[in-house]
């Protein structure tokens, strides 16, 4: 079967489940809001990043679209669902690329969307502490935020086709994104730097001074989603529907 129908037939499946469309919408809602509180409190502080103040309301939003790549996978896993997709697509490789890019492209396009939200919400609460901020650092800080935000979406949905569960990935991504940073900060010192939500989250600051430029920033999340997928692929192809 071509590849095109798969993808199709996958993104119709998103389709039929509001608490896909749900949480998607949750990141928009609570990434807008948080950032739009954050700027104006923000904008009294004079040493903060402005830019990365602007994008905070992304760290608690970023919870929703994790949901939505695990969800999307675990789903596969009720009710029979994944013998009927491979039934279907007796190729699990290629079935399991077109779930991947089905999650993927809506969570980055979401992302995107969610990244300008947040932006310009944040600008209109810190008025003219934001006037400091050059185009290019906003359009790279929204372009690096949706790819930030689906390759998080991807990370879980890689976890969850491995673990074969939506609430397992969670349980393991949601602590490790906000607390496992902090609790060991200080002992890993720069090893934190290479932790997925770490490394991406640089592409939202004005500037920098750690180990890890946007760019580089954002492959090692890609590294670390790309694993996981991986990961999930050999579950997928190994383990019995």
């Amino acid at each position: 079967m071509p590849f095109a129908p798969i993808l199709h037939a996958e993104l119709l499946k998103i389709g039929t489940l509001r608490s896909l469309y749900g949480a998607l919408l949750a990141l928009l809602a609570v990434s807008t809001a948080f950032s739009a509180i954050a700027g104006g409190d923000g904008a009294s502080d004079p040493e903060s990043d402005v830019l990365f103040t602007a994008f905070s309301g992304v760290l608690p939003g970023q919870i929703a679209v994790i949901a939505f790549g695990a969800l999307t996978m675990s789903a596969e896993f009720h009710s029979g669902a994944l013998r009927l997709s491979l039934a279907a697509v007796p190729r699990r490789g290629r079935w399991f690329a077109a779930k991947a890019l089905a999650v993927g492209v809506p969570a980055f396009l979401v992302g995107l969307v969610t990244a300008a939200a947040s932006l310009g919400a944040a600008r209109a609460s810190m008025g003219a502490a934001a006037d400091g901020l050059t185009t290019g650092q906003q359009l790279r800080a929204v372009l690096g935020c949706g790819i930030y935000l689906g390759l998080m979406a991807l990370l879980a949905t890689g976890l969850a086709a491995l673990l074969r569960s939506g609430v397992g990935a969670l349980s393991i991504i949601v602590p490790f994104v906000l607390v496992v940073p902090f609790v060991i900060g200080d002992v890993a010192g720069k090893a934190t730097d290479f932790l997925p939500d770490r490394a991406g989250q640089v592409a939202l600051h004005q500037t920098w001074d750690g180990t890890l430029s946007p760019w580089t920033g954002l492959a090692v999340t890609a590294a670390w989603a790309a694993a996981a997928l991986a990961a999930g692929a050999w579950s997928v192809r190994r383990r019995d529907a």
